[in-house]
């Protein structure tokens, strides 16, 4: 069985470690995985643990706040990786316990899968999500932002558009994992390195984006995109025995810093 750790922050909850990590055995992270595109996804609770083990991370420092509702752009491919890393952004704001922001995040999570046609199912994960985050209620916020992807997913599968589920999860991705060589890089170790090792997801994400229909592989943003994950790939592919350098980490993060800015350009108010 293949297995690969995968950033979308998809399915946080709230489990926080206090002893320093003696060693990170990655092989062991998925005890609640599922399975997509037969690769093994943990529940990224697991990897925030251990994170919080290397150092409490300082979450609002990654936060990349946001300046109001998200505004959809006009393509819907760039729309779907924009809710990925929406929704990601969600995640980490509730690390941050940011209520302001995820009350934002929920209705910015509104107002791109109505553009993507698939709002009736989110409607009530959104004021779900905002009521959570009002009472500061960050388990609930956690469990509601996970079945958000989750009801996303499956409207989008009813309507016939997985190509487009797969880059919501691309996008939720990179924001992630941008996320993670913040964090990494602040306070390097060979061990939190190696959360970055993720050959066989790349992999997976490449088969994904090469297989897209041809306009949609001919969006601007979804080829840069698939020109960043091909860079991306040998920095995260090492041999098992390999480390994954403090340089690479710098250049994972600056590669999916980019991505990201190009997914969320023209997106603010």
């Amino acid at each position: 069985m293949k297995k690969a750790l995968f950033l979308a922050l998809a399915a946080l909850t709230s489990s926080v470690l206090a002893e320093p990590a003696a060693h990170i055995d990655v092989t062991k992270l998925p005890t609640q995985s599922k399975m997509i595109d037969d690769v093994v996804v943990p529940v990224p609770s697991e990897i925030f643990a251990v994170l919080d083990k290397l150092g409490k991370p300082n979450w609002v420092a990654v936060q990349h706040k946001m300046n109001g509702v998200v505004q959809a752009p006009s393509e819907q491919p760039q729309i779907a990786l924009l809710l990925g890393v929406v929704i990601a952004e969600g995640f980490i704001a509730v690390e941050a316990e940011d209520a302001a922001e995820v009350k934002q995040i929920g209705k910015s999570v509104l107002n791109l899968t109505k553009a993507l046609g698939v709002q009736k199912k989110a409607q009530m994960r959104a004021k779900a999500i905002t009521d959570a985050a009002e009472a500061k209620d960050w388990p609930g916020v956690r469990k509601q932002l996970d079945k958000a992807l989750d009801d996303v997913s499956d409207a989008m599968k009813e309507l016939n558009s997985v190509e487009l589920s797969h880059l919501v999860s691309l996008g939720g991705w990179l924001r992630g994992t941008e996320a993670l060589t913040v964090v990494v890089e602040k306070q390097y170790t060979k061990d939190g390195a190696e959360l970055l090792h993720q050959p066989i997801l790349l992999d997976a994400f490449e088969k994904r984006l090469a297989n897209l229909k041809p306009k949609r592989k001919l969006n601007p943003v979804v080829n840069k995109v698939q020109k960043g994950v091909l860079e991306i790939r040998p920095l995260m592919g090492l041999p098992e025995s390999g480390d994954i350098s403090e340089k690479s980490v710098k250049e994972i993060g600056a590669i999916t810093s980019a991505l990201v800015k190009e997914i969320t350009s023209k997106s603010q108010p």
